[in-house]
């Protein structure tokens, strides 16, 4: 097995065919249809699904050979920078953001990091939490800001911060005025949803826990455009990301309404792969995350 095998291997596995990897690496798509499948005949397993018209899928082993190789990659790269046979590489880190939770705190932490790491390179990936899931059991990121709705697998959480789900209405609703509001008089109103999958099904879940139920008015993957659209009285919202702001994007407000109702609370957590060993770049980012959360109140809703 040698690393030019591993290389156009992960190329394969990032690119989804043997003919974009070729490109991507600058070589022909025969030699990278080879290297993979003598490095296949080496592991003595397939690392791929191969189908006509569909690209080049990632088996279960080749997804857990992905996320080993491209660690093995990395720490070659450093012994080789330390023994000054290749020039030191700059410190990278690939950071995975569930969508809603990226503008609340992403920025902050990122900043936070850069000062303790200035020379650092960050990637940062957005993605619903499904797919963050994957891309960290894959090893396409290193770490992950996300909700824990406890999808399981070879991912660890930390626990960084709880926030209370709140409503949302018109800053100009006759429910403006109140500090808190049942969930049952709420709904009421035609009810806008984040329709991210795990957000959407948490909030339909409590509905019903609650034996109530919802007319669902409108959908949308933007939180600000959840706000907008709750601002023009289009409908009432559920969120749980704090935001310390009333203020839309189109001029128009918003109140905030703590639940009456005993909801659960999001967990805000730290994901990484549970398989495999943290570099001393996502243990810096780590502690910062956990200094930054710690210093948030544990609920910022009313």
């Amino acid at each position: 097995m040698s690393f030019r095998q591993v290389d156009y291997f992960i190329a394969v596995a990032e690119t989804g065919s043997t003919a974009a990897a070729a490109r991507l690496v600058n070589v022909s798509q025969p030699s990278v249809s080879l290297a993979v499948a003598r490095l296949e005949e080496t592991l003595g397993q397939p690392l791929f699904l191969r189908a006509t018209g569909q690209g080049m899928a990632l088996t279960g082993f080749g997804r857990q050979k992905l996320a080993e190789f491209r660690s093995l990659r990395a720490q070659t790269r450093a012994i080789l920078a330390s023994a000054g046979k290749e020039a030191p590489l700059p410190p990278m880190l690939d950071l995975g953001v569930f969508s809603t939770l990226g503008p609340r705190y992403v920025p902050t932490l990122i900043d936070r990091f850069r000062t303790r790491v200035p020379n650092a390179r960050l990637r940062l990936h957005e993605a619903d939490l499904e797919t963050l899931h994957a891309w960290l059991e894959t090893g396409r990121i290193d770490l992950a800001i996300v909700y824990d709705f406890g999808l399981g697998g070879d991912v660890e959480m930390t626990p960084l911060h709880e926030a209370r789900p709140y409503a949302l209405v018109a800053g100009d609703h006759p429910l403006a005025g109140e500090t808190s509001v049942s969930l049952a008089r709420v709904l009421e109103d035609p009810l806008i949803l984040v329709n991210l999958p795990q957000s959407r099904n948490f909030f339909l879940s409590i509905i019903q826990a609650r034996g109530l139920s919802a007319r669902i008015g409108m959908e949308t993957s933007s939180i600000e455009m959840l706000r907008s659209m709750v601002a023009s009285r289009l409908g009432v919202g559920l969120l749980a990301t704090e935001l310390p702001y009333r203020t839309t994007y189109d001029g128009g407000t918003v109140a905030h309404l703590q639940l009456e109702d005993p909801i659960p609370p999001h967990r805000v957590a730290l994901a990484k792969p549970a398989r495999l060993p943290g570099t001393w770049v996502t243990r810096v980012f780590e502690e910062e995350a956990r200094r930054f959360f710690k210093g948030i109140a544990p609920d910022a809703t009313g």
